[in-house]
């Protein structure tokens, strides 16, 4: 390395977010970036670990320390191209990763200030943009042809990685346009889509072709090609289905970021149909990042208040989870920058009933509780811990994640990729399933 010595010298500098009363007031990325210099002196930071644990905790399996090093000295495209050599989309995981290599990464273990990867993975593909190091690459194709059915980040890496290998790569898509839930699910505060577009016409150009508002039943696929990936994601919200579930005012989390992402790129929708949170008491039913997101949505549509509740129990407070020690992803308490906006934030709370009045949801009847072991082993039971109580909401959105799909028996030449094969996870897991999808569909189409 460049500076063996900088992790004792420099430390951790996060670029931070814009100020929340600026913020709030509309939907740009709320995260900011550092200039050139002290993004070098960070990227001087990695310590070139004999053992790089962040690189073990990376789906992907992203070089760290050499890009790091690349940046540090100054080599933009030697650090974007070791960058890109496993990560298809920086771009994406740049602003959207929960950054497992950091939690992993040795600094993290001695003073809990570790590498700022995911900021300079960021910084490093748009640099690689603006500076046009990043090129259009039509291969030579090799006769033979892929349908990919899904443009979530799973679909979207395997059509890549399956076009750079000379296939005529086809990509169907159910809505009307590409990125799955990097569009339709994550907010434009945390991943603006002129970002997705930027890449989506990248792959146009590479050869791609995109085929949108394609409903396709995955046990009849189109015919006319030699293989096929199935990347439908997790279509299917966890419901919540308590009395009053039929009110009106009772969402899934997906109805109001979806809808509110389409608005922003254009689309109207009737006063019926509009899903919007200005003046109400709003309530978030689950504790993860979907949760989180619309928080953040909620407040820049001008909601009066937020709560959020989880069935769970609070989590660790602090750096160190005693149950998941480094280099483990830590399962400790989060506080996003929507949280940071204004949010009531409850644990171990169970939803017994929704409340209305003529049909609109007035509140939500809740209780608290508790988990104690299981006797039997097992799953630990749910027990009452106070008295039920009532929270005032006129918008309550259900956030509890997605059901893992159940998918049929496919011929050989099917292959399921991300969230379709595995249930609800992580961007940077699908991305890592494309890959690897497409390493097996080039493997079986030239056995």
């Amino acid at each position: 390395m460049g500076n063996p010595k900088a992790f004792l010298t420099i430390p951790r500098k996060e670029a931070g977010y814009r100020p929340i009363h600026d913020r709030i007031l509309d939907f740009s990325e709320v995260e900011q970036t550092l200039n050139s210099n002290d993004r070098r002196q960070q990227a001087s930071r990695c310590m070139d670990c004999g053992v790089p644990f962040c690189h073990w905790a990376c789906p992907l399996g992203n070089k760290a320390p050499e890009w790091n090093d690349a940046l540090y000295k100054g080599d933009w495209e030697q650090a974007y191209r070791l960058l890109n050599s496993t990560n298809d989309f920086p771009e994406f995981t740049g602003r959207i990763c929960p950054a497992l290599c950091e939690k992993a990464c040795v600094l993290n273990l001695m003073d809990h200030e570790p590498t700022t990867n995911r900021e300079d993975e960021c910084a490093i593909v748009e640099h690689a943009f603006s500076e046009d190091y990043v090129h259009v690459e039509i291969p030579e194709r090799n006769g033979k042809t892929v349908a990919v059915i899904g443009a979530g980040p799973a679909g979207l890496v395997a059509a890549n990685q399956l076009n750079h290998k000379g296939y005529k790569v086809t990509v169907f898509e159910a809505r009307e346009n590409a990125g799955g839930l990097l569009r339709y699910g994550i907010p434009n505060f945390k991943l603006n889509k002129s970002i997705i577009d930027r890449r989506l016409h990248l792959l146009e150009e590479e050869g791609i072709e995109f085929k949108y508002n394609q409903q396709i039943d995955v046990t009849k696929l189109p015919e006319g090609f030699d293989a096929y990936v199935v990347s439908t994601g997790t279509p299917t919200a966890r419901d919540l289905k308590i009395p009053g579930r039929d009110l009106k005012g009772v969402y899934f989390a997906l109805e109001l970021l979806s809808q509110q992402n389409r608005i922003l790129a254009g689309m109207e929708f009737s006063k019926d149909e509009l899903v919007n949170c200005k003046g109400k008491d709003v309530l978030v039913i689950g504790g993860g990042d979907t949760g989180s997101d619309c928080i953040g949505t909620a407040h820049r549509q001008g909601c009066k208040s937020v709560t959020q509740i989880e069935i769970m129990p609070k989590p660790v407070e602090g750096p160190e989870d005693p149950k998941n020690p480094w280099p483990n992803w830590p399962r400790t308490l989060k506080t996003t920058s929507s949280h940071e906006e204004g949010c009531t934030r409850r644990w171990n709370i169970n939803s017994l009933e929704f409340l209305g009045k003529n049909g609109k949801l007035t509140g939500v009847k809740v209780q608290p509780i508790d988990w104690k072991p299981n006797p039997e082993g097992g799953r630990p039971l749910m027990v009452e811990a106070g008295e039920p109580e009532i929270i005032k909401a006129e918008a309550v959105f259900l956030a509890m994640g997605f059901l893992k799909p159940q998918q049929p028996e496919f011929a050989e030449n099917v292959f399921v990729a991300g969230d379709a094969a595995s249930g609800a996870s992580l961007v940077v897991r699908a991305m890592a399933s494309g890959r690897k999808i497409a390493a097996q569909v080039d493997k079986f189409l030239n056995k």
